[in-house]
């Protein structure tokens, strides 16, 4: 095997140049100048797999065979040779390592650049990426690779890894909130004349999504060894920690399975939502008879307004509005005695947030009342009570005697992601005016009100 293998670097070297060598034009029916960068690259790889001595790794052997076929494909006159790089650069990254994977990459960036429209390279080059540790970068080379992609079934896997990096670093994210938001008690106690000795504080840890994820890993590790130094392992905040770290190595080791009693639905977060409200203009519509008239009729300023939202949310059981009326965002909350039980939920809607503790019954309410394909998201538990939940609003659990109306829940919620370009309340006036409680903190951020449209605009 190693005059094989040095007879194939002899040869790859001939045709594409040394390390250095300057991309020449393409001469003729000669290979595209990208094929001998990539060339390039194999041969650098060839040079250290021989430096390293004798080979004994089938997956390596492989790779040599692999790259030979490249070198024949690049050597013969109008041949095509862009598959046979595509294999290389997949058995590059079956060979495992960190050069195998960087190799792996080198090629796709060569592949794209020769074909950006082609799904193989993108794919590669997100696998190249995520072995890499590199997964932000993943993400993106995976949803160009669904962009290309026709058929949906072939793009499952992708689909639930980019769920499985997205879900990872959202744990990093709330991570990072929880951290935050108690830094800055901290901060107002130290303010205040209280202790300001003590351990190095958590926020020195450089913990970000953006990290390597082996490098993401060594700091979540530090950063919850010294949160739990300074506060303790029965903190409220200190257990939120470490469960986030307990499913952020969870995520790392194994892929998201989908839950099929979600139907099929996507369990999003607080970062997930705050991602899907990004700058979009949503409206929350009453759903009482008048507006949903209104609605329907053919040419109705109102069913115009309502079209133009980027995002239409609409709250428990719609009597009303017509089950085809568009319905992005909706949002249910679980009442009376648990377990709850009523009608399941079929409304089509793109996101579906169910808001109910105890925790137990909100997961066998979820699990009994979801229809399948009815909604593409489902908000997770971290969602699930956002007044209260003291990584959100922290607000204490009282008016017992008159619970938040979801309408309620769901303004406060959107107020405090911050993310949505505008929120507005159309129809909310009447029988489904709010409780006094309620209009008093939507009046206090009113920033217009429209009559015509029976329409609120919160700052």
């Amino acid at each position: 095997m190693g005059q094989t293998l040095t007879g194939l670097l002899t040869s790859v070297r001939a045709i594409a140049g040394r390390p250095g060598t300057q991309t020449r034009a393409r001469p003729g029916d000669g290979p595209d100048p990208g094929l001998l960068a990539a060339l390039r690259h194999c041969g650098d790889h060839l040079a250290a797999l021989a430096a390293s001595g004798p080979l004994t790794d089938a997956r390596r052997t492989r790779l040599i065979a692999s790259i030979g076929a490249l070198t024949t494909a690049c050597s013969t006159p109008g041949a095509d040779a862009f598959d046979a790089l595509l294999r290389t650069g997949q058995q590059a990254l079956d060979s495992g390592g960190d050069a195998g994977a960087r190799l792996a990459l080198a090629l796709a960036d060569e592949a794209t650049a020769l074909r950006a429209r082609s799904k193989g390279a993108w794919r590669l080059r997100g696998n190249a990426l995520d072995a890499l540790g590199r997964s932000e970068e993943a993400v993106t080379a995976y949803e160009r690779h669904l962009a290309l992609q026709q058929n949906t079934a072939a793009s499952r896997d992708v689909e639930r890894r980019i769920a499985t990096l997205r879900a990872a670093g959202d744990r990093i994210d709330e991570a990072l909130a929880l951290v935050g938001n108690g830094e800055e008690a901290r901060d107002g106690e130290e303010d205040r004349g209280g202790g300001g000795g003590g351990a190095a504080g958590a926020g020195t840890v450089r913990l970000s999504r953006r990290l390597p994820a082996a490098e993401a890993r060594v700091a979540f590790t530090e950063l919850v060894r010294l949160r739990t130094t300074e506060r303790g392992a029965a903190d409220p905040a200190v257990r939120r920690l470490a469960a986030l770290y307990a499913e952020h190595r969870r995520l790392s080791d194994r892929d998201l399975m989908a839950d099929p009693l979600l139907g099929g639905a996507e369990p999003i977060g607080v970062p997930g939502l705050r991602r899907f409200l990004a700058g979009r203009t949503v409206c929350l519509v009453a759903d009482t008879p008048h507006t949903a008239e209104q609605e329907q009729r053919p040419g109705s300023s109102l069913a115009a307004l309502i079209e133009g939202y980027d995002l239409v949310v609409r709250c428990d059981a719609v009597r009303h509005a017509a089950p085809t009326a568009r319905t992005d965002l909706h949002a249910v909350t679980l009442r009376g005695d648990s377990p709850w039980k009523g009608p399941r939920w079929d409304r089509r809607a793109t996101a579906r947030l169910v808001f109910g503790d105890p925790l137990p019954h909100w997961r066998l309410a979820l699990r009994s009342r979801l229809v399948p394909g009815a909604q593409d998201r489902i908000g997770d538990a971290t969602l699930r009570r956002p007044l209260h939940d003291p990584a959100l609003l922290a607000e204490a659990a009282g008016h017992a005697d008159e619970p938040a109306s979801t309408a309620y829940t769901v303004l406060r919620l959107l107020d405090f992601l911050g993310t949505p370009a505008r929120v507005d309340l159309i129809g909310f006036e009447g029988p489904a005016a709010l409780p006094p409680r309620e209009r008093e903190w939507i009046g206090a951020r009113t920033g217009t009100t429209d009559d015509t449209a029976v329409r609120i605009t919160l700052r």
